[in-house]
């Protein structure tokens, strides 16, 4: 789809456009967010057990590792 440049269109075409935005919008089952940010609470403590983030990588498995030193003679 191209993309479209708001300030080329016509008044009435961008309230087509605000309508149908809103109308999409309306249809869009919402949630309270004390119980969405409880369901996101829980599925990250349930994972946290394995997030490399948390958990830290592997020696063996971790790409960043320093695969040698420089040595000054």
């Amino acid at each position: 789809m191209p993309a479209i440049n708001i300030e080329d269109l016509s008044e009435k075409d961008k309230l087509k456009m605000e309508v149908e935005q809103l109308r999409k919008e309306v249809k869009l089952e919402r949630q309270p967010v004390s119980k969405c940010s409880e369901e996101i609470k829980n599925y990250i403590e349930e994972r946290s057990g394995e997030d490399p983030l948390v958990k830290g990588i592997p020696e063996d498995r971790n790409p960043f590792k320093e695969k040698g030193g420089c040595l000054i003679a």
